[in-house]
Order: C-alpha cells, then structure tokens, then sequence
C-alpha cells in the first residue's frame, strides 16, 4: 500500500522516540574507527516541513518536538536529539523537521555507508531531491563532498527485500532501521520474516524496529513474537502519552525494539524515559515501559506512569501471548469485554502471570514532577 504519507505525522512523540533512540544507536557505532552500514527500509522523504503542507494539517509535532523546543531541563541525551533537530531550523523557529535518513547523515562519518530505500514514488523523488541540496550546500560552504555518491544510495525499492542482498555488509557492522507504515497489517509478518533472515546471515547487526502500540491484535502480538528471534540479547520500550479514547483511533503509544542492543541504551534510556512522560504525557495514564532479555532467560521491566507510581501491566498484556491459548491482552486503560468503563480492572482470571524466568531482573525507575502538556488503528507513526 502507497497511501502513507510521514509528513502527517512528522515531529510527533513517536517521532522523538525513535530517533532519540537511534541517535544513541549512531554514537555507540561511531566509538569504533572500523566503518559501519546504516540501512534504512523505509526512508520517508527525509525532510519535513512543519509550517505548512501536510504536516501543519494536524500539527502532530505538537505531541512530540514541540513540547521540547523551549525545554533548558532535559538530559544531556536528549538535549543532543533536540540539537540535532534545531541545527535543521537556524533561524531558531521550528520549521523542519528531520527524519531517520537525515539523522543518520548528520551523525555518520565520512567512511560510513547509508543505504536508503522508499517505496513510495513521491518520497522517493524526494528524498532524493533533499540529498542532492545538502550536497549543493556543502559544496557552497566549501566542504568536499569527496566519496559521496558510494557512501550515500538511494533507491526507489522494497526495503525488505534489500536486507537479502546488503547482509551481511562488507565490514560486518551495520544498524539497520526497519519502520514500515503497519497500514497493512500483513507489514508485522514482514517485519519479523525480514528479521528472522537477516539475522541467520547476519547475526551481530544492530536492528532497530518502530512500532505502534495499537488495539489491533498483530500490534498487540507484535513485540512477543520478536522476543522468540534467535537473538542474543532484545531492548524494548514503548512510550505511551495517554490511554485511547473511547472509539481507540488516534496513535497513544509507540515502541522501539533493538535487538544486540548496545550496554549503553537500557541506562540511558532510564534517565530519559521519564522526563519524555512528565514532558510529552497528557494525562496520569501517561507511562513508559522497558524491557531486555535474551530468548532464553526471559526479561526484566520498568513500568512507570507520568504521576511518577509504578504501574501494573493491565492484563499482563508483556507475558501473556494471545498465542499461548489462554486470556486476552488489553492495552492500558481498556476495559474487558463486556465491562464498560471498567478502565484499569483486574484481568480476567484465564490470564495468569507466569513465574519469573531464570535470569530475569526486575526494575524500576521513577518520573519526577507532572506532564505539562495521531492517527487510526493500523497507521503508522514515523
């Protein structure tokens, strides 16, 4: 399907969180010399602008980077991030917006490689179009775009099908950034199938994966099932800036789950979690879980909501698989079948908390302070 558009969706609170995440995922790379691929599945144009287009039409950026443009309290972490997005907007009014391949570019070496592929005709051209002017202006400040045209590709193509031929990379380092629309739901298979190749060719790649957190059962299913990757080690965390209205559109809740993550993300990402729920949170439903494990030990998590109390997984919704043949899972804030506004009740008693599984830890970490303070089911984010 080629009706999604990011620019819809630019600067919103999963916007912030995945390319916080993968600004992280680009510094850690960056501290060995050995060069290193960046592939990127699903590029967007790039570029997006904030005043005007289709951006200003529901000005979701005031979800995400809006609330943060005016911030002199974030974490040095986030504060690069935040940066990164003003060095786009010298005027000092937030105008553009950058995504991933924008990001990637700023942060990467020169003897570094990206690879970026859209499907969609428009963006594509895009995209394009925006590497060729921040070359052009490179040229006209001086700077020697030496090597350009090998280290940056971009292609009109199926990013899926690109991870076949690209891994393993030719230095045997490589992060690749997976973000599919999820309009059709048949993208969460892809998704995993992708992985699930890609890493029997390439099993010590960094991969990043988007996703929403929707009432849909493949979202809901989504993040269980990369859990059983024969991976070494996973990292998910979901940021959630309320519970869903009554009719469940609207994008609440997004995640971001790394496999072979770096030792330097969980800590990092427990500083900055809850600052992002006490900034960007609308309500006290507002919350932030993470998560890390190996397929073998199980995992260990953080819930905390934006009043800075820890939370209970409603309906054991990170244990229970629907797959598993018992219970149900509800998101935050949904009531069970048949209860109407029982928001936070008890889950049903078919679904049962499994022990602890050898190995597994147990965190948490607390927000201080109170927020200050989207699109349909199966839409994407970023």
């Amino acid at each position: 399907m080629l009706s999604y558009r990011h620019a819809f969706h630019a600067g919103n609170h999963a916007d912030v969180l995945k390319h916080f995440v993968q600004i992280q995922l680009h510094e850690y790379m960056n501290q060995k010399d050995t060069a290193y691929t960046y592939i990127d599945t699903h590029s967007g144009a790039g570029v997006y602008a904030l005043d005007g287009g289709y951006a200003a039409k529901n000005a979701e950026y005031e979800t995400g980077i809006g609330p943060l443009w005016e911030r002199k309290d974030m974490p040095k972490q986030l504060a690069a991030y935040v940066n990164l997005v003003k060095g786009l907007n010298p005027s000092g009014k937030m105008r553009y917006y950058p995504g991933s391949p924008y990001c990637a570019d700023k942060l990467m070496r020169e003897q570094d490689r990206l690879r970026l592929f859209e499907l969609h005709p428009a963006d594509s051209k895009i995209l394009a179009d925006n590497f060729r002017k921040v070359a052009e202006h490179a040229a006209e400040q001086g700077e020697r775009p030496a090597g350009r045209g090998k280290r940056v590709l971009i292609e009109r193509g199926d990013g899926f099908q690109a991870l076949k031929t690209l891994l393993p990379p030719p230095s045997r380092r490589a992060l690749v950034l997976i973000d599919p629309p999820y309009e059709d739901k048949q993208d969460y298979r892809k998704v995993r199938d992708a992985l699930e190749g890609s890493l029997e060719r390439f099993p010590s790649g960094i991969f990043a994966i988007w996703y929403p957190v929707l009432q849909r059962m493949e979202s809901r299913q989504f993040a269980d099932k990369l859990k059983r990757l024969p991976s070494k080690e996973w990292l998910n965390v979901t940021l959630t800036v309320s519970t869903p209205g009554p009719d469940g559109f609207g994008l609440h809740s997004s995640g971001m789950f790394i496999i072979n993550p770096p030792y330097t993300l969980e800590p990092t990402l427990r500083q900055v979690m809850p600052y992002l729920v006490q900034v960007l949170g609308k309500n006290a439903d507002a919350t932030f879980v993470i998560e890390s494990g190996t397929q073998m030990t199980g995992s260990s998590t953080s819930r905390v909501g934006a009043n800075g109390s820890a939370r209970v997984p409603v309906g054991n919704a990170r244990r229970a698989s629907p797959t598993a043949g018992t219970g149900s899972l509800r998101l935050p804030g949904q009531a069970p079948a048949g209860t109407p506004g029982a928001a936070g009740a008890v889950a049903p008693a078919g679904l049962r908390q499994p022990a602890a599984a050898p190995g597994a830890r147990r965190t948490s970490a607390r927000p201080t302070g109170r927020p200050t303070g989207p699109k349909p089911p199966g839409s994407r984010r970023p």
